[in-house]
Protein backbone atom coordinates (compact mmCIF):
# COMPACT_ATOMS: atom_id res chain seq x y z
CA UNK A 1 0.00 0.00 0.00
CA UNK A 2 1.03 3.61 -0.51
CA UNK A 3 2.23 5.26 2.66
CA UNK A 4 2.72 8.83 3.74
CA UNK A 5 6.14 10.05 4.83
CA UNK A 6 5.79 12.41 7.78
CA UNK A 7 8.45 14.02 9.91
CA UNK A 8 8.37 13.83 13.69
CA UNK A 9 7.80 17.13 15.47
CA UNK A 10 10.51 18.43 17.76
CA UNK A 11 9.00 20.02 20.89
CA UNK A 12 10.25 23.42 21.97
CA UNK A 13 12.46 23.42 25.01
CA UNK A 14 16.03 23.49 26.18
CA UNK A 15 18.62 21.04 24.87
CA UNK A 16 18.82 17.65 26.56
CA UNK A 17 22.14 16.65 25.04
CA UNK A 18 25.21 18.45 23.66
CA UNK A 19 25.25 16.77 20.24
CA UNK A 20 22.82 18.65 17.94
CA UNK A 21 21.68 15.56 16.02
CA UNK A 22 21.09 13.45 19.14
CA UNK A 23 19.38 16.40 20.83
CA UNK A 24 16.94 16.62 17.94
CA UNK A 25 16.31 12.86 18.00
CA UNK A 26 15.87 12.61 21.76
CA UNK A 27 13.52 15.58 22.06
CA UNK A 28 11.29 14.21 19.28
CA UNK A 29 11.06 11.03 21.41
CA UNK A 30 9.73 13.05 24.35
CA UNK A 31 12.98 13.21 26.35
CA UNK A 32 12.70 16.33 28.50
CA UNK A 33 15.98 16.36 30.43
CA UNK A 34 19.41 14.73 30.51
CA UNK A 35 18.46 12.60 33.54
CA UNK A 36 16.08 10.62 31.33
CA UNK A 37 19.08 9.54 29.26
CA UNK A 38 20.87 7.94 32.22
CA UNK A 39 21.37 4.23 31.46
CA UNK A 40 23.27 3.27 34.62
CA UNK A 41 21.87 0.67 37.03
CA UNK A 42 21.91 3.36 39.72
CA UNK A 43 18.90 4.98 37.97
CA UNK A 44 16.86 1.77 37.76
CA UNK A 45 13.52 1.83 39.58
CA UNK A 46 13.48 0.14 42.98
CA UNK A 47 11.73 -3.25 43.39
CA UNK A 48 9.88 -2.27 46.57
CA UNK A 49 7.60 0.01 44.54
CA UNK A 50 5.90 -3.05 43.02
CA UNK A 51 2.64 -3.89 44.74
CA UNK A 52 2.55 -7.38 46.25
CA UNK A 53 6.30 -7.89 46.15
CA UNK A 54 6.64 -8.20 49.96
CA UNK A 55 4.04 -11.00 50.08
CA UNK A 56 5.74 -12.67 47.12
CA UNK A 57 9.15 -12.54 48.80
CA UNK A 58 7.70 -13.98 52.02
CA UNK A 59 6.24 -16.92 50.08
CA UNK A 60 9.67 -17.58 48.62
CA UNK A 61 11.45 -17.24 51.99
CA UNK A 62 9.09 -19.84 53.48
CA UNK A 63 9.60 -22.18 50.52
CA UNK A 64 13.37 -21.85 50.91
CA UNK A 65 13.30 -22.50 54.64
CA UNK A 66 11.25 -25.67 54.13
CA UNK A 67 13.03 -26.57 50.86
CA UNK A 68 9.69 -27.02 49.17
CA UNK A 69 9.22 -28.21 45.61
CA UNK A 70 9.04 -25.04 43.48
CA UNK A 71 7.77 -25.19 39.91
CA UNK A 72 7.96 -22.27 37.49
CA UNK A 73 5.25 -22.10 34.81
CA UNK A 74 6.34 -20.00 31.85
CA UNK A 75 4.98 -18.93 28.50
CA UNK A 76 5.91 -20.26 25.07
CA UNK A 77 7.48 -17.08 23.65
CA UNK A 78 10.92 -15.50 24.09
CA UNK A 79 9.79 -13.38 27.05
CA UNK A 80 8.39 -16.50 28.71
CA UNK A 81 11.55 -18.53 28.00
CA UNK A 82 13.90 -15.84 29.35
CA UNK A 83 11.63 -15.33 32.40
CA UNK A 84 11.64 -19.05 33.12
CA UNK A 85 15.39 -19.48 32.70
CA UNK A 86 16.08 -16.38 34.81
CA UNK A 87 13.85 -17.49 37.69
CA UNK A 88 15.14 -21.08 37.71
CA UNK A 89 18.75 -19.87 37.62
CA UNK A 90 18.28 -17.19 40.29
CA UNK A 91 16.43 -19.46 42.74
CA UNK A 92 19.11 -22.12 42.45
CA UNK A 93 21.80 -19.51 43.12
CA UNK A 94 19.83 -18.35 46.17
CA UNK A 95 19.84 -21.79 47.77
CA UNK A 96 16.61 -23.39 46.53
CA UNK A 97 17.41 -27.09 46.02
CA UNK A 98 14.23 -28.38 44.34
CA UNK A 99 13.35 -26.10 41.42
CA UNK A 100 11.74 -27.29 38.20
CA UNK A 101 9.76 -25.68 35.39
CA UNK A 102 6.90 -26.33 32.99
CA UNK A 103 6.15 -24.55 29.72
CA UNK A 104 2.66 -25.22 28.35
CA UNK A 105 2.53 -26.67 24.87
CA UNK A 106 0.79 -24.17 22.61
CA UNK A 107 -1.15 -26.92 20.82
CA UNK A 108 -2.06 -29.13 23.79
CA UNK A 109 -2.56 -26.95 26.89
CA UNK A 110 -2.66 -23.48 25.34
CA UNK A 111 -1.56 -20.28 27.05
CA UNK A 112 -1.12 -19.78 30.78
CA UNK A 113 -1.78 -21.69 33.98
CA UNK A 114 -4.71 -23.81 32.80
CA UNK A 115 -6.15 -26.67 34.85
CA UNK A 116 -4.28 -29.08 32.55
CA UNK A 117 -0.94 -27.38 33.39
CA UNK A 118 -1.89 -27.26 37.09
CA UNK A 119 -2.46 -31.03 36.98
CA UNK A 120 0.98 -31.51 35.42
CA UNK A 121 2.56 -29.45 38.21
CA UNK A 122 0.63 -31.42 40.82
CA UNK A 123 1.94 -34.67 39.35
CA UNK A 124 5.47 -33.31 39.84
CA UNK A 125 4.78 -32.72 43.55
CA UNK A 126 4.56 -28.92 43.45
CA UNK A 127 4.30 -27.08 46.77
CA UNK A 128 4.87 -23.53 45.52
CA UNK A 129 4.00 -22.67 41.93
CA UNK A 130 5.35 -19.47 40.35
CA UNK A 131 4.04 -18.14 37.05
CA UNK A 132 6.26 -15.94 34.91
CA UNK A 133 4.92 -13.86 31.99
CA UNK A 134 1.43 -15.28 32.56
CA UNK A 135 -1.10 -16.11 35.26
CA UNK A 136 -3.00 -12.89 35.89
CA UNK A 137 -6.01 -14.29 33.99
CA UNK A 138 -5.66 -17.92 35.15
CA UNK A 139 -8.64 -18.09 37.51
CA UNK A 140 -9.40 -21.79 37.00
CA UNK A 141 -5.82 -23.03 37.23
CA UNK A 142 -5.15 -21.07 40.42
CA UNK A 143 -8.44 -22.20 41.99
CA UNK A 144 -7.59 -25.82 41.16
CA UNK A 145 -4.19 -25.59 42.88
CA UNK A 146 -5.46 -23.66 45.89
CA UNK A 147 -8.12 -26.32 46.41
CA UNK A 148 -5.30 -28.85 46.74
CA UNK A 149 -3.20 -26.90 49.20
CA UNK A 150 -0.63 -25.54 46.73
CA UNK A 151 0.60 -22.01 47.18
CA UNK A 152 0.58 -19.86 44.04
CA UNK A 153 2.70 -16.80 43.23
CA UNK A 154 1.84 -14.96 40.02
CA UNK A 155 4.32 -12.70 38.23
CA UNK A 156 2.97 -11.18 35.04
CA UNK A 157 2.83 -7.96 33.04
CA UNK A 158 -0.30 -8.50 30.96
CA UNK A 159 -3.40 -6.38 31.54
CA UNK A 160 -5.44 -7.92 34.35
CA UNK A 161 -9.12 -8.95 34.12
CA UNK A 162 -11.73 -7.40 36.43
CA UNK A 163 -11.63 -10.45 38.71
CA UNK A 164 -8.15 -11.55 39.77
CA UNK A 165 -7.13 -15.14 40.53
CA UNK A 166 -7.13 -16.10 44.23
CA UNK A 167 -3.32 -16.45 44.31
CA UNK A 168 -1.25 -16.04 47.48
CA UNK A 169 0.59 -13.12 45.86
CA UNK A 170 0.44 -11.30 42.54
CA UNK A 171 3.23 -9.06 41.20
CA UNK A 172 2.23 -7.16 38.07
CA UNK A 173 2.95 -3.47 37.41
CA UNK A 174 -0.36 -3.23 35.52
CA UNK A 175 -2.55 -4.05 38.51
CA UNK A 176 -4.99 -1.20 39.14
CA UNK A 177 -3.56 -0.43 42.59
CA UNK A 178 0.11 -0.82 41.68
CA UNK A 179 1.96 2.51 41.62
CA UNK A 180 5.20 1.25 40.07
CA UNK A 181 6.26 4.12 37.77
CA UNK A 182 6.88 1.88 34.75
CA UNK A 183 3.93 -0.07 33.38
CA UNK A 184 6.10 -1.27 30.49
CA UNK A 185 8.11 -4.03 32.21
CA UNK A 186 8.22 -7.27 30.24
CA UNK A 187 7.54 -10.56 32.01
CA UNK A 188 11.29 -11.10 32.36
CA UNK A 189 11.61 -7.64 33.94
CA UNK A 190 9.00 -8.50 36.59
CA UNK A 191 10.75 -11.80 37.34
CA UNK A 192 14.11 -10.00 37.62
CA UNK A 193 12.67 -7.47 40.07
CA UNK A 194 11.24 -10.25 42.23
CA UNK A 195 14.60 -12.02 42.36
CA UNK A 196 16.32 -8.75 43.33
CA UNK A 197 13.81 -8.23 46.15
CA UNK A 198 14.28 -11.82 47.37
CA UNK A 199 18.06 -11.46 47.37
CA UNK A 200 17.78 -8.20 49.33
CA UNK A 201 15.59 -9.90 51.95
CA UNK A 202 18.01 -12.81 52.31
CA UNK A 203 20.90 -10.35 52.64
CA UNK A 204 18.96 -8.43 55.28
CA UNK A 205 18.41 -11.62 57.29
CA UNK A 206 22.13 -12.50 57.16
CA UNK A 207 21.97 -15.32 54.62
CA UNK A 208 24.29 -13.37 52.31
CA UNK A 209 26.40 -10.25 52.42
CA UNK A 210 27.57 -7.94 49.65
CA UNK A 211 30.49 -10.27 48.87
CA UNK A 212 28.77 -13.66 49.11
CA UNK A 213 25.46 -12.85 47.40
CA UNK A 214 24.94 -14.02 43.81
CA UNK A 215 25.80 -11.42 41.18
CA UNK A 216 22.47 -10.78 39.49
CA UNK A 217 23.93 -8.43 36.89
CA UNK A 218 24.73 -11.77 35.23
CA UNK A 219 20.99 -12.13 34.56
CA UNK A 220 20.78 -8.92 32.53
CA UNK A 221 21.54 -10.67 29.24
CA UNK A 222 18.26 -12.58 29.69
CA UNK A 223 16.42 -9.41 30.72
CA UNK A 224 17.62 -7.54 27.62
CA UNK A 225 16.68 -10.37 25.26
CA UNK A 226 13.19 -10.90 26.75
CA UNK A 227 12.45 -7.17 26.97
CA UNK A 228 13.39 -6.45 23.36
CA UNK A 229 11.80 -9.66 22.03
CA UNK A 230 8.45 -8.84 23.64
CA UNK A 231 8.38 -5.40 21.95
CA UNK A 232 7.41 -3.60 25.16
CA UNK A 233 7.84 0.20 25.20
CA UNK A 234 11.45 1.18 25.87
CA UNK A 235 10.82 3.74 28.59
CA UNK A 236 13.85 4.82 30.62
CA UNK A 237 13.72 1.83 32.94
CA UNK A 238 13.53 -0.67 30.09
CA UNK A 239 16.28 1.18 28.23
CA UNK A 240 18.50 0.79 31.28
CA UNK A 241 17.78 -2.95 31.47
CA UNK A 242 18.27 -3.44 27.72
CA UNK A 243 21.42 -1.29 27.54
CA UNK A 244 23.07 -3.03 30.48
CA UNK A 245 22.19 -6.47 29.16
CA UNK A 246 23.42 -5.63 25.65
CA UNK A 247 26.70 -4.32 27.07
CA UNK A 248 27.26 -7.64 28.83
CA UNK A 249 26.44 -9.60 25.67
CA UNK A 250 28.82 -7.51 23.53
CA UNK A 251 31.56 -8.11 26.10
CA UNK A 252 30.80 -11.87 25.85
CA UNK A 253 29.79 -11.91 29.51
CA UNK A 254 26.57 -13.72 28.69
CA UNK A 255 25.29 -17.29 28.93
CA UNK A 256 26.28 -19.96 26.48
CA UNK A 257 22.80 -20.19 24.96
CA UNK A 258 22.73 -16.56 23.86
CA UNK A 259 26.26 -16.81 22.46
CA UNK A 260 25.24 -19.92 20.50
CA UNK A 261 22.17 -18.18 19.05
CA UNK A 262 24.36 -15.26 17.97
CA UNK A 263 26.72 -17.73 16.28
CA UNK A 264 24.00 -19.50 14.27
CA UNK A 265 22.55 -16.11 13.30
CA UNK A 266 26.03 -15.22 11.97
CA UNK A 267 26.18 -11.96 13.91
CA UNK A 268 29.26 -10.23 15.32
CA UNK A 269 28.73 -10.39 19.08
CA UNK A 270 30.91 -7.33 19.72
CA UNK A 271 28.69 -5.19 17.44
CA UNK A 272 25.30 -6.63 18.47
CA UNK A 273 22.40 -4.15 18.53
CA UNK A 274 18.90 -4.20 19.98
CA UNK A 275 17.50 -4.76 16.48
CA UNK A 276 19.76 -7.84 16.13
CA UNK A 277 18.20 -9.24 19.30
CA UNK A 278 14.71 -8.46 18.02
CA UNK A 279 15.04 -9.61 14.40
CA UNK A 280 17.76 -12.30 14.44
CA UNK A 281 18.06 -13.83 17.91
CA UNK A 282 14.49 -13.72 19.28
CA UNK A 283 12.85 -15.37 16.21
CA UNK A 284 15.12 -18.40 16.58
CA UNK A 285 14.20 -18.71 20.26
CA UNK A 286 10.51 -18.15 19.49
CA UNK A 287 10.58 -20.89 16.85
CA UNK A 288 10.64 -23.52 19.61
CA UNK A 289 7.33 -22.32 21.05
CA UNK A 290 5.76 -21.79 17.64
CA UNK A 291 6.49 -25.20 16.12
CA UNK A 292 7.56 -27.52 18.93
CA UNK A 293 7.96 -27.00 22.68
CA UNK A 294 9.58 -23.98 24.31
CA UNK A 295 11.35 -26.31 26.77
CA UNK A 296 14.05 -26.57 24.07
CA UNK A 297 14.51 -22.80 24.32
CA UNK A 298 14.63 -22.82 28.12
CA UNK A 299 17.18 -25.66 28.12
CA UNK A 300 19.28 -23.64 25.68
CA UNK A 301 19.25 -20.64 28.05
CA UNK A 302 20.15 -22.89 30.99
CA UNK A 303 22.89 -24.77 29.10
CA UNK A 304 26.10 -25.09 31.13
CA UNK A 305 28.46 -25.78 28.22
CA UNK A 306 29.03 -24.25 24.79
CA UNK A 307 28.82 -27.72 23.21
CA UNK A 308 25.31 -28.32 24.59
CA UNK A 309 24.24 -24.77 23.67
CA UNK A 310 25.46 -25.09 20.07
CA UNK A 311 23.52 -28.33 19.54
CA UNK A 312 20.30 -26.75 20.85
CA UNK A 313 20.87 -23.51 18.91
CA UNK A 314 21.25 -25.50 15.67
CA UNK A 315 17.98 -27.28 16.44
CA UNK A 316 16.25 -23.92 16.95
CA UNK A 317 17.81 -22.53 13.77
CA UNK A 318 16.31 -25.44 11.82
CA UNK A 319 12.90 -24.85 13.40
CA UNK A 320 13.12 -21.17 12.50
CA UNK A 321 13.86 -22.01 8.86
CA UNK A 322 10.80 -24.28 8.83
CA UNK A 323 8.75 -21.49 10.41
CA UNK A 324 9.79 -19.09 7.64
CA UNK A 325 8.69 -21.55 4.96
CA UNK A 326 5.33 -22.12 6.65
CA UNK A 327 4.88 -18.36 7.08
CA UNK A 328 5.53 -17.66 3.39
CA UNK A 329 2.90 -20.18 2.32
CA UNK A 330 0.34 -18.86 4.80
CA UNK A 331 0.97 -15.27 3.74
CA UNK A 332 0.37 -16.12 0.08
CA UNK A 333 -2.92 -17.81 1.03
CA UNK A 334 -3.94 -14.87 3.24
CA UNK A 335 -3.27 -12.36 0.46
CA UNK A 336 -5.45 -14.44 -1.86
CA UNK A 337 -8.27 -14.34 0.71
CA UNK A 338 -7.83 -10.55 0.93
CA UNK A 339 -8.09 -10.28 -2.85
CA UNK A 340 -11.32 -12.29 -2.72
CA UNK A 341 -12.66 -9.96 -0.02
CA UNK A 342 -12.30 -7.07 -2.49
CA UNK A 343 -13.93 -8.95 -5.39
CA UNK A 344 -17.37 -7.45 -4.67
CA UNK A 345 -16.20 -4.29 -2.88
CA UNK A 346 -13.42 -2.00 -3.92
CA UNK A 347 -12.04 -1.67 -0.39
CA UNK A 348 -10.91 -4.16 2.22
CA UNK A 349 -12.86 -4.33 5.50
CA UNK A 350 -11.61 -1.87 8.10
CA UNK A 351 -10.96 -4.78 10.43
CA UNK A 352 -9.72 -7.91 8.65
CA UNK A 353 -10.57 -11.36 10.05
CA UNK A 354 -9.07 -14.32 8.16
CA UNK A 355 -9.53 -18.06 8.63
CA UNK A 356 -8.11 -21.19 7.11
CA UNK A 357 -8.53 -24.46 8.99
CA UNK A 358 -5.07 -25.86 8.28
CA UNK A 359 -3.02 -22.77 9.07
CA UNK A 360 -0.34 -23.41 11.67
CA UNK A 361 -1.42 -22.07 15.07
CA UNK A 362 2.14 -21.22 16.03
CA UNK A 363 2.60 -18.88 13.07
CA UNK A 364 -0.76 -17.05 13.28
CA UNK A 365 0.69 -14.09 15.18
CA UNK A 366 3.38 -13.48 12.57
CA UNK A 367 0.82 -13.86 9.78
CA UNK A 368 -1.54 -11.33 11.40
CA UNK A 369 1.39 -8.94 11.80
CA UNK A 370 2.46 -9.30 8.15
CA UNK A 371 -1.07 -8.67 6.82
CA UNK A 372 -1.49 -5.74 9.23
CA UNK A 373 1.75 -4.23 7.89
CA UNK A 374 0.66 -4.87 4.30
CA UNK A 375 -2.71 -3.11 4.51
CA UNK A 376 -2.40 -1.00 7.69
CA UNK A 377 -5.57 -2.41 9.23
CA UNK A 378 -6.21 -4.39 12.42
CA UNK A 379 -6.06 -8.11 11.64
CA UNK A 380 -7.17 -11.35 13.31
CA UNK A 381 -5.98 -14.64 11.80
CA UNK A 382 -7.63 -17.93 12.83
CA UNK A 383 -6.82 -21.62 12.49
CA UNK A 384 -8.68 -24.67 13.77
CA UNK A 385 -7.49 -26.44 16.91
CA UNK A 386 -7.89 -30.13 17.74
CA UNK A 387 -11.18 -29.49 19.55
CA UNK A 388 -12.90 -27.92 16.57
CA UNK A 389 -12.58 -24.40 17.99
CA UNK A 390 -10.83 -21.55 16.19
CA UNK A 391 -7.67 -20.16 17.76
CA UNK A 392 -6.96 -16.59 16.71
CA UNK A 393 -4.08 -14.16 16.94
CA UNK A 394 -4.77 -10.42 16.60
CA UNK A 395 -2.52 -7.48 15.73
CA UNK A 396 -3.56 -3.84 15.80
CA UNK A 397 -2.51 -0.45 14.44
CA UNK A 398 -2.05 2.84 16.29
CA UNK A 399 -5.38 4.15 17.50
CA UNK A 400 -7.16 0.86 18.22
CA UNK A 401 -6.68 -0.98 21.52
CA UNK A 402 -7.07 -4.61 20.46
CA UNK A 403 -7.93 -6.08 23.85
CA UNK A 404 -10.56 -3.37 24.41
CA UNK A 405 -12.03 -4.06 20.97
CA UNK A 406 -12.36 -7.77 21.79
CA UNK A 407 -13.91 -6.89 25.14
CA UNK A 408 -16.46 -4.72 23.31
CA UNK A 409 -17.38 -7.60 21.00
CA UNK A 410 -17.65 -9.89 24.03
CA UNK A 411 -20.03 -7.40 25.69
CA UNK A 412 -22.21 -7.03 22.58
CA UNK A 413 -22.21 -10.75 21.75
CA UNK A 414 -21.54 -12.68 24.99
CA UNK A 415 -21.62 -16.15 23.35
CA UNK A 416 -19.25 -15.36 20.49
CA UNK A 417 -15.79 -15.39 22.10
CA UNK A 418 -14.87 -18.39 24.26
CA UNK A 419 -11.86 -16.60 25.79
CA UNK A 420 -9.48 -13.74 25.01
CA UNK A 421 -6.64 -11.69 26.45
CA UNK A 422 -3.72 -9.49 25.51
CA UNK A 423 -2.47 -5.94 25.04
CA UNK A 424 -3.27 -2.83 23.03
CA UNK A 425 -1.34 -4.00 19.97
CA UNK A 426 -1.61 -7.79 20.22
CA UNK A 427 -4.11 -10.28 21.59
CA UNK A 428 -5.19 -13.91 21.42
CA UNK A 429 -8.69 -15.37 21.37
CA UNK A 430 -10.76 -18.50 20.81
CA UNK A 431 -14.15 -18.64 19.06
CA UNK A 432 -16.54 -21.35 17.83
CA UNK A 433 -16.03 -22.27 14.18
CA UNK A 434 -19.67 -21.76 13.22
CA UNK A 435 -19.49 -18.18 14.50
CA UNK A 436 -16.54 -17.09 12.34
CA UNK A 437 -18.70 -15.16 9.82
CA UNK A 438 -20.50 -13.44 12.71
CA UNK A 439 -17.17 -12.56 14.33
CA UNK A 440 -15.87 -11.27 10.98
CA UNK A 441 -18.81 -8.86 10.71
CA UNK A 442 -18.77 -7.74 14.34
CA UNK A 443 -14.98 -7.23 14.36
CA UNK A 444 -15.18 -5.09 11.23
CA UNK A 445 -18.08 -3.10 12.72
CA UNK A 446 -16.31 -2.36 16.03
CA UNK A 447 -13.09 -1.39 14.23
CA UNK A 448 -15.03 0.82 11.79
CA UNK A 449 -16.82 2.53 14.69
CA UNK A 450 -13.59 3.13 16.61
CA UNK A 451 -11.20 4.18 13.83
CA UNK A 452 -11.32 7.31 11.71
CA UNK A 453 -10.60 6.80 8.01
CA UNK A 454 -7.38 8.81 8.21
CA UNK A 455 -6.03 6.32 10.76
CA UNK A 456 -5.97 3.71 7.97
CA UNK A 457 -3.33 5.68 6.09
CA UNK A 458 0.02 4.03 6.64
CA UNK A 459 2.55 6.58 7.89
CA UNK A 460 6.32 6.32 7.84
CA UNK A 461 7.56 8.63 10.59
CA UNK A 462 11.00 10.04 9.94
CA UNK A 463 13.49 12.33 11.64
CA UNK A 464 13.75 14.52 8.57
CA UNK A 465 16.74 15.17 6.39
CA UNK A 466 20.25 14.05 7.28
CA UNK A 467 22.86 16.47 5.87
CA UNK A 468 25.32 14.84 3.48
CA UNK A 469 28.18 15.85 5.75
CA UNK A 470 26.68 13.57 8.42
CA UNK A 471 26.06 10.54 6.19
CA UNK A 472 29.22 8.83 7.37
CA UNK A 473 30.64 6.15 9.64
CA UNK A 474 30.96 8.50 12.64
CA UNK A 475 27.24 9.30 12.57
CA UNK A 476 26.31 5.63 12.13
CA UNK A 477 28.44 4.72 15.17
CA UNK A 478 26.99 7.62 17.17
CA UNK A 479 23.42 6.49 16.45
CA UNK A 480 24.22 2.90 17.36
CA UNK A 481 25.69 3.90 20.71
CA UNK A 482 22.79 6.27 21.50
CA UNK A 483 20.23 3.46 21.81
CA UNK A 484 18.97 0.96 22.60
CA UNK A 485 16.21 1.81 20.13
CA UNK A 486 12.92 -0.05 19.97
CA UNK A 487 9.21 0.15 20.69
CA UNK A 488 8.10 3.70 21.65
CA UNK A 489 11.73 4.84 21.28
CA UNK A 490 12.16 4.19 17.57
CA UNK A 491 15.45 3.82 15.76
CA UNK A 492 16.21 7.01 13.77
CA UNK A 493 14.85 7.03 10.22
CA UNK A 494 15.78 9.85 7.85
CA UNK A 495 14.31 10.84 4.49
CA UNK A 496 15.84 12.35 1.40
CA UNK A 497 15.54 12.42 -2.37
CA UNK A 498 17.96 10.18 -4.25
CA UNK A 499 18.77 9.15 -7.80
CA UNK A 500 18.66 5.38 -8.16
CA UNK A 501 21.62 4.57 -10.38
CA UNK A 502 21.38 0.79 -10.16
CA UNK A 503 18.83 -1.62 -8.74
CA UNK A 504 18.31 -5.35 -8.76
CA UNK A 505 16.37 -7.97 -6.84
CA UNK A 506 18.47 -10.34 -4.73
CA UNK A 507 17.06 -13.46 -3.14
CA UNK A 508 13.83 -12.74 -5.07
CA UNK A 509 12.54 -10.29 -2.42
CA UNK A 510 15.33 -7.86 -1.45
CA UNK A 511 16.00 -4.74 -3.52
CA UNK A 512 19.68 -3.79 -3.76
CA UNK A 513 20.42 -0.29 -5.02
CA UNK A 514 23.20 2.17 -5.71
CA UNK A 515 21.98 5.69 -4.98
CA UNK A 516 23.20 9.28 -4.84
CA UNK A 517 21.56 12.39 -3.31
CA UNK A 518 19.80 14.49 -5.99
CA UNK A 519 21.90 17.50 -5.04
CA UNK A 520 25.07 15.55 -5.67
CA UNK A 521 27.43 13.89 -3.26
CA UNK A 522 28.87 10.46 -2.53
CA UNK A 523 27.29 7.23 -3.77
CA UNK A 524 25.72 4.85 -1.25
CA UNK A 525 24.80 1.21 -1.30
CA UNK A 526 21.18 0.82 -0.20
CA UNK A 527 18.99 -2.20 0.44
CA UNK A 528 15.27 -2.66 1.06
CA UNK A 529 14.51 -6.04 2.66
CA UNK A 530 11.42 -8.18 2.05
CA UNK A 531 9.72 -6.00 -0.52
CA UNK A 532 6.57 -7.45 -2.08
CA UNK A 533 7.24 -7.37 -5.81
CA UNK A 534 3.50 -7.52 -6.54
CA UNK A 535 3.02 -4.16 -4.83
CA UNK A 536 6.38 -2.61 -5.55
CA UNK A 537 6.55 0.13 -8.20
CA UNK A 538 8.27 -0.34 -11.54
CA UNK A 539 11.95 -1.18 -11.15
CA UNK A 540 12.71 1.42 -13.83
CA UNK A 541 12.10 4.22 -11.28
CA UNK A 542 15.11 6.51 -11.34
CA UNK A 543 14.34 9.10 -8.65
CA UNK A 544 12.66 8.51 -5.30
CA UNK A 545 12.34 9.77 -1.75
CA UNK A 546 13.85 7.12 0.50
CA UNK A 547 13.02 6.69 4.17
CA UNK A 548 16.16 5.02 5.51
CA UNK A 549 18.27 4.09 8.49
CA UNK A 550 21.98 4.78 8.45
CA UNK A 551 23.76 1.55 9.24
CA UNK A 552 27.15 -0.09 9.07
CA UNK A 553 27.50 -2.98 6.65
CA UNK A 554 30.27 -5.41 7.58
CA UNK A 555 31.48 -7.84 4.93
CA UNK A 556 34.73 -9.80 4.90
CA UNK A 557 36.32 -7.46 7.39
CA UNK A 558 35.29 -4.27 5.57
CA UNK A 559 32.94 -1.76 7.18
CA UNK A 560 30.95 0.65 5.01
CA UNK A 561 27.98 2.96 5.50
CA UNK A 562 24.81 1.57 3.98
CA UNK A 563 21.26 2.89 3.75
CA UNK A 564 18.72 0.42 5.11
CA UNK A 565 15.59 1.51 3.25
CA UNK A 566 12.23 1.27 5.02
CA UNK A 567 10.12 2.85 2.29
CA UNK A 568 10.47 4.03 -1.30
CA UNK A 569 8.28 6.86 -2.62
CA UNK A 570 8.87 7.22 -6.38
CA UNK A 571 9.09 10.69 -7.90
CA UNK A 572 6.96 11.20 -11.02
Amino acid sequence: MNKLIQRRTIPHGSAVCADPLLDRLYRSRHIKNSQQLDRTLHSMLAPNQLQGIDQAVQLLITAREKQQKVIIVGDFDADGATSTALTVSALRQLGFTDVDYLVPNRFEQGYGLSVAVAEMALAKGVELLITVDNGVSSLDGVAFLKGRGVRVLITDHHLPPEILPAADAIVNPNLADCHFPSKALAGVGVAFYLMLALRAKLRESGEFNEKTQPNFTELLDLVALGTIADVVPLDQNNRILAHQGLARIRAERCRYGIRALIEVANKDISQLSASDLGYSIAPRLNAAGRLDNMSVGVELLLADSMEQARALALELDGLNQTRKEIEQGMKAEALEICRNLTALKTELPTGIALYQADWHQGVLGILASRIKDQFHRPVVAFAQDQNGLLKGSARSIEGLHMRDALERINTLYPDMIVKFGGHAMAAGLTIKEELFADFQRSFNQVVTDWLDKDMLQGIVWTDGDLPQTMMNMNTAELLKQAGPWGQAFPEPIFDGEFRILQQRLVGEKHLKMLVEPVNGGPLFDAIAFNIDTRYYPDLSIRTAVLAYKLEINEFRGNRDVQLLVDYIQPRS
